[in-house]
C-alpha cells in the first residue's frame, strides 16, 4: 500500500474522483501543508490558515501506478492556473502533489517533465509537511450529497473500482 496527496479545488469533486479508480483504496480530505496545527474550514475560508484542501489517496500500487494515477489527476485539474480550479478560488484551491516517499518525488518530477510545456505549471511538488483531516461532514461528501457542487464532471468518469 502506497499513499499520495492531490490538491486540485474544492478536495469534494477530487475525492469522489479517485474513489472511481481501480486500484485506490481508501481516500481522506484534508487540509495539508498549511502554518497551523488541526485547522478547520473556516480557517482556510476565512484566510487564518495557509493549507490546500487536499485528498489523501491510499493505494495498491500491484494493482494501479503513481504514474497512472498522476494521469488521472491531470485528467481533472488545470496545471497552469494559480490559486484556483475552477469556479474555486483563493490560496486553499491552489494544486499540488505531496509525496511522503522521497522515490515518489522522483517519479512525480519524471512525469511531468514528460509533458508538453511542464515549465510553465503552477503545481506544487512538495514533501509532505503535515495533513489534517476535514471535518466530518467533508468526507464523501459527494456520496451523501449526490446533488452537491463539484467542479469536476463525475458523469464522465467512468467508476472502475
Amino acid at each position: 500500500m502506497k499513499t499520495i496527496y492531490f490538491a486540485g479545488g474544492c478536495f469534494w469533486g477530487v475525492e469522489a474522483f479517485f474513489q472511481r479508480i481501480k486500484g485506490v483504496v481508501k481516500t481522506r480530505v484534508g487540509y495539508a501543508n498549511g502554518d497551523i496545527e488541526n485547522p478547520s474550514y473556516e480557517d482556510l475560508k476565512y484566510k487564518r490558515a495557509t493549507h490546500a484542501e487536499t485528498v489523501k489517496v491510499d493505494y495498491d500500487e500491484n494493482i494501479i501506478s503513481l504514474e497512472k494515477l498522476l494521469s488521472y489527476y491531470f485528467s481533472i485539474i488545470d496545471p497552469y492556473a494559480v490559486n484556483r480550479q475552477a469556479n474555486d478560488i483563493g490560496l486553499q484551491y491552489r494544486t499540488g502533489v505531496f509525496y511522503l516517499d522521497k522515490n515518489d518525488e522522483i517519479k512525480i518530477r519524471n512525469y511531468f517533465n514528460t509533458l508538453d510545456n511542464h515549465e510553465n505549471f503552477k503545481i506544487i511538488i512538495e514533501e509532505l509537511k503535515n495533513f489534517y483531516d476535514a471535518e466530518e461532514y467533508h468526507q464523501n461528501y459527494l456520496k451523501k450529497n449526490p446533488h452537491g457542487y463539484c467542479h469536476i464532471d463525475l458523469s464522465e468518469v467512468k467508476d472502475e473500482n
